[in-house]
């Protein structure tokens, strides 16, 4: 291959991939909110995942968009890793409508799309049309790569080396396999090496039959998108990616035993396919069509292979990465509105969701200053993460306690919902607190601040405290103990008297002309540290506050006026 012929392939290529990418971000512009949530919505059962990804990646035009969106999701706890195998294998049905796109040869209408694409997106005020717009000129340029990658190809047809190399794909399939592999990667998209394939084949350098090893090798390749955006996500998600892996992996596999063991099965192939495609009126396909027919079947096929086997793929892949899985589960667990009709039960569910909010709350907060203390910026998503879950459970808590029919409900209980809703408020406030320091953590890391020994004292003393509190927060809300109470609002005094004192030492230390006691910007973030978690302990209160009103002259002898309150 000469330079100026790779240099045109490598163009060609480029236009090509681009196009794609214009295609596609057009498309998930125009509904890819709407898709999202009919992605994280639409999955409960395998057969429906597997719906639900090829009719996205069908209409995105990007397996490799579907299957880092399911990444995400179970990164966030959105989708299950045996909710998110379904989807995958759908994306890899789907994936092969842009084969089926791209077999139809529109090269001539190519600069047509162009030219209307590129008026819309660029002049258009209108962002509905701007993203159409954005769609018809990706679909240009597609197809304008395509025909460049053709015509460029087109002289190998009379290089006996190229098509001797090519033919001997058929012979030896594994080639073929690690060719579709290493290209896949290399352009990071199936779509584009399939693309490439067709040029082949319209330039008549290569047969069908040398063709279906390539396709099984991209369809290997494609799965290192996915790999690749689960580094750094947590067990769940890196498992979501191995299963993706391994269901092309095994396909593939199986795909290319018959070819080495059954006699001539990639002609048995192209036959059975020519009749597919008779059966569904496509008389005498070109060999481009025959193509992304193969390419549909395979995928269906394996697809069909593998369903039923959901669980145990599932369960192949925590063999493949054993570990405990630690995600949180999104939105609420125990509160059921069917239990509504009963309002008593109703009420015990959502004092075991405030308890299970106050203990994701009670960790971020704990976790956060660790990570503060000890440095650690990995601890900064996490918490960001479970802030996303605690406002959903807020939202939800808040949205389920307003439906609870007061009827027939004692006044202890009418009363027990009202400050329902001040403590769900004030469980996320606490969360939004450790937030704020996990803000603190990257300031620190950016700006590389130190601390003196007595401001790291400082920090674990009321540290050690707040969890301690927190602690006991959690169970007052799941015993209703007035002593505890107390005790929780004796500490918030004792926290504010040190917060005075740390206050009054930490400014003297800003104000101190020697930088080793400490560097006025560490002063700064450490007063504001200790404002969160001053904060904090204000919160906790309210909590204790809360629950000694709800039995405050109840009849029940747990009068507040027992209670030593401080």
């Amino acid at each position: 291959m000469g330079f100026d012929m790779a240099i045109s392939l490598l163009g060609g290529l480029g236009i090509f991939i681009y196009g794609m990418k214009q295609m596609s971000e057009g498309l998930q512009k125009t509904a890819g909110k709407r898709l999202r949530h009919f992605l994280a919505a639409m999955t409960s059962k395998p057969i429906m995942g597997v719906g639900v990804g090829t009719i996205i990646t069908a209409i995105i035009q990007s397996s490799s968009a579907t299957t880092v969106m399911v990444v995400g999701f179970v990164n966030a706890g959105l989708m299950t890793l045996f909710q998110s195998v379904g989807v995958i294998m759908g994306a890899n049905i789907g994936t092969t409508v842009t084969a089926q796109l791209i077999a139809f040869k529109l090269g001539d209408y190519a600069l047509h799309a162009i030219a209307i694409g590129s008026f819309t997106y660029l002049f258009s005020k209108s962002k509905k049309f701007q993203y159409i717009g954005q769609v018809l000129l990706g679909f240009g340029l597609l197809f304008l790569g395509l025909e460049t990658m053709g015509d460029t190809m087109a002289p190998l047809e009379d290089s006996v080396v190229f098509v001797n190399w090519m033919e001997s794909f058929a012979q030896y399939p594994i080639l073929g396999v690690l060719t579709g592999i290493v290209v896949t990667v290399a352009v990071q998209s199936s779509s584009a090496s399939f693309g490439i394939l067709l040029g082949l084949v319209t330039a008549g350098a290569i047969h069908y039959e040398a063709a279906i090893p390539i396709l099984l090798g991209s369809n290997i390749g494609t799965t290192v998108t996915a790999i690749l955006s689960a580094i750094g996500a947590n067990l769940t998600a890196k498992r979501a990616a191995a299963a993706h892996f391994l269901f092309n992996v095994l396909g593939a596999s199986i795909m290319i035993a018959f070819l080495y063991i059954v006699p001539d099965f990639a002609g048995f192939i192209e036959n059975f396919i020519l009749d597919i495609s008779g059966f569904f009126g496509q008389i005498n396909p070109s060999e481009e069509r025959l193509l992304a027919n193969t390419h549909t079947f395979f995928n269906i096929l394996n697809t069909m292979l593998w369903l039923p086997f959901t669980g145990f793929m599932v369960y192949l892949v925590k063999k493949m990465l054993p570990g405990e899985d630690l995600t949180l589960k999104r939105g609420t667990t125990f509160i059921d509105e069917r239990m509504l009709s009963t309002p008593y039960v109703a009420i015990d569910q959502v004092k075991k969701e405030i308890v299970a909010m106050g203990g994701i709350s009670r960790d971020m907060v704990c976790e956060s200053v660790e990570g503060f203390l000890n440095k650690d910026g990995d601890v900064v998503k996490k918490i960001r993460r479970h802030e996303d879950i605690v406002n959903e459970m807020e939202e939800e808590l808040l949205h389920f306690i307003q439906k609870i029919p007061q009827g027939q409900l004692n006044d202890v209980d009418i009363r027990t919902l009202d400050k329902y809703f001040a403590v769900v408020d004030d469980i996320e406030s606490i969360a939004d607190d450790a937030d704020d320091i996990a803000e603190l953590i990257e300031n620190r890391l950016e700006n590389k601040l130190k601390f003196s020994s007595d401001a790291q004292s400082t920090i674990q003393e009321v540290y050690s405290i707040v969890c301690n509190v927190l602690d006991k927060t959690i169970e007052l809300i799941k015993t209703d103990n007035l002593e505890i109470a107390a005790e929780i609002l004796e500490a918030e005094e004792k926290l504010d008297q040190m917060q005075i004192q740390f206050r009054k030492e930490s400014i003297s230390r800003i104000k101190s002309s020697d930088k080793s006691i400490n560097d006025p910007n560490s002063g700064i973030i450490l007063l504001e540290l200790l404002d969160d978690l001053e904060h904090i302990s204000d919160q906790m209160a309210d909590i204790a506050y809360s629950v000694i009103e709800i039995y405050e002259d109840d009849g029940t002898g747990r009068d507040v006026q027992e209670v030593d309150v401080v």
